[in-house]
Parts: structure tokens; C-alpha cells; sequence
């Protein structure tokens, strides 16, 4: 019988990055650490992150060895397809992100489409997600839940946004996860607390595998009486109304 010829492409591998300053083999996989010492091209949201990344979990590895190219707000989305060129060639590429999975709310998403179309084989290997991390933690319904990103930063349509993923938690019994940039997160807090019903459940999940970690749930009646800093901490918002 005669066998098919190898595909000549190489692999683009998804690799998780830690969600924080920790050590990174203690939430990371060693089979990272493997395909980060045999990889010299990738795809990252930002450089200086990702090397240090790198160096961190394969420090004999060579920094001048590493071709990288950013995927960011400010890339020319026109030189994002040539970025895949070594994976055509038989090179695999490693895709990474600032922090936790790279594709889910990441910018990496876009090199995976152009993987995908292209017929290069997508690799995800195993690692950190703030959002199933804190969804898995929240005690709330994990068989139907939705992810909603970041809320609009508009007063009124903030509101009218907060009450409509209350509804749809309701009515649908869906959980509902949300983001913010960090540093807005204490006022991101002040605005729940001031929308949502009393017995609306709201799980706070702050500082993932940090030794900081902070995942509590608690109706909003049972939050206004806890003080709460959330300043530039990395933070996932659950709600649910029963």
C-alpha cells in the first residue's frame, strides 16, 4: 500500500501564559515548556511580555533565536497572513497572549481564522482561562452561561446592558460573565450594586492562582456589606438571578 506523503506544514501551537507574576510550572503544563524549547517563531499580543515569558519557563533558551510579530490594536491587519508563512514552509509558530488563553478575548483569535483557512494545523494545548477558572468557582449554572466581554463604558447604555444580561440570566437560568479593564473595576462594583436586584447572586473573582486569589459569591444584599478594592486587579464579574 503506498503511503501519503507528510503534510509539509507546521503546526500553530495556542499556548497559555501564566495570569499573573507566579511560577509558572506550578499552573502551567511541562508539555509547554516543551514546545516552547523546540519553537522559534511566534505570534504574540505584545513582545517584551513574551519574552519574558519565555525565558521564564525555558531560560537556556536562546532570546536572539526568536522571530516574533505582534497582533495588537496596532497592527496593520494587511501583514497579519504573511506572520503565518513559516507554519506554510514546515516551521510551527507558537501564538501567544498577555495573559491566560490565547483566542479567548485576545486578539490571537484572528490568526487562528487566518490558520484555519490557510489548512495549518491548530494545536491547543493546555493552560490557565480566567473565565472557566471563575465560572467553574462561582457556583452558578456551568451548563448554560454566556460570555459577554467588556461592558459599554457609556453611563446610561452601562445600565441598560447590566439590566439586560440580569434579564437574560433569569429567564434563560444563565450565568453571565463579564470583564473590565482593571483599573475601572472599583466603579464597574459601585454600578452592580446600584442595578442589580437585591437577590441577584454576583460572584467576584479576582487575582486567578495568584496567592492573592480572591473568589467569593454573594447576593448583592450580602456584598453591601463587605469593602471591596478591586483596583487593577484582574477581574471576572458573574451574575445570575434565581
Amino acid at each position: 500500500m503506498e503511503s501519503k506523503p507528510l503534510d509539509p506544514k507546521g503546526k500553530l501551537y495556542l499556548i497559555p501564559t501564566r495570569l499573573g507574576d507566579d511560577v509558572p510550572l506550578e499552573v502551567l503544563p511541562i508539555s509547554i515548556k516543551k514546545v516552547l524549547e523546540q519553537v522559534n517563531h511566534y505570534i504574540v499580543e505584545n513582545e517584551k511580555p513574551a519574552r519574558r515569558f519565555i525565558k521564564k519557563v525555558s531560560p537556556s533558551k536562546s532570546q536572539r533565536s526568536l522571530i516574533i510579530h505582534t497582533v495588537n490594536k496596532y497592527t496593520d491587519t494587511t501583514e497579519i497572513p504573511s506572520y503565518l508563512n513559516p507554519c506554510l514552509n514546515g516551521q510551527s509558530i507558537g501564538l501567544l497572549s498577555d495573559a491566560g488563553c490565547p483566542g479567548i478575548a485576545d486578539p490571537g483569535a484572528e490568526v487562528v481564522r487566518l490558520a484555519h483557512e490557510k489548512g495549518i494545523p491548530v494545536t491547543p494545548l493546555v493552560g490557565p482561562s480566567s473565565i472557566l477558572l471563575a465560572m467553574m468557582s462561582s457556583g452558578m449554572n456551568g451548563q448554560n452561561f454566556s460570555f459577554n466581554g467588556y461592558l459599554p463604558i457609556d453611563k446610561n447604555e452601562r445600565k441598560s446592558t447590566i439590566k439586560a444580561l440580569e434579564k437574560n440570566s433569569f429567564e434563560k437560568q444563565q450565568a453571565q460573565i463579564f470583564i473590565e479593564t482593571p483599573y475601572r473595576n472599583d466603579k464597574m462594583l459601585a454600578d452592580l450594586m446600584s442595578i442589580l436586584h437585591p437577590s441577584t447572586r454576583l460572584c467576584i473573582a479576582s487575582d486567578i492562582t495568584l496567592t492573592t486569589e480572591f473568589i467569593v459569591t454573594k447576593t448583592i444584599e450580602g456584598w453591601k456589606n463587605e469593602e471591596i478594592l478591586l483596583h487593577k486587579k484582574p477581574t471576572i464579574f458573574i451574575i445570575q438571578k434565581d
